[in-house]
């Protein structure tokens, strides 16, 4: 299983106008073809914020808990997933005329043996889970995109 992988998008607005729509955690389902929900305890998203989430893949359906590790405004969100042991990260780079989002999913511990053993005999293997997971990325980003640009004036 590959440890890092990421996507890219560029976004007409900028890093606080993206930043509203990504640290919107309760959102994720609308932009994520995989992660149909996430529901926030506590209030106010924020570092250490703890997250249910329901994923769907075809008829497969799983639930997942997270914690959000990382909270810097305008800059960059992640959480950890509490079943895998992957790390979810989105970071805003202000650009000249708006802002790079870059979506990544690390793993730099390898997954759990059960998440090893699901992806392997329940989602056609690590290669074909890994592609549908850069599309899924390209998906979110682009639903968030469209979200963003469509709410926001101009970067410029």
């Amino acid at each position: 299983m590959t440890n890092t992988l990421e996507a890219s998008i560029h976004i007409d607005a900028s890093p606080a106008a993206v930043w509203s729509v990504v640290s919107d955690l309760k959102r994720m389902g609308e932009w994520s073809p995989q992660c149909r929900m996430m529901r926030v305890f506590g209030g106010e998203v924020r570092q250490g914020t703890k997250t249910f989430n329901v994923n769907k893949k075809g008829l497969l359906v799983w639930p997942t808990s997270s914690k959000v590790t990382r909270f810097e405004p305008n800059e960059a969100i992640a959480w950890r997933v509490v079943e895998n042991h992957t790390i979810w990260t989105y970071e805003l780079t202000p650009t000249e005329n708006g802002t790079t989002l870059t979506e990544r999913r690390e793993a730099p511990t390898g997954t759990t043996k059960i998440s090893s053993f699901l992806v392997d005999k329940m989602m056609g293997g690590t290669a074909g889970f890994e592609q549908d997971m850069i599309k899924g990325m390209n998906t979110t980003l682009a639903r968030i995109k469209s979200e963003v640009e469509s709410k926001a004036p101009a970067a410029r």
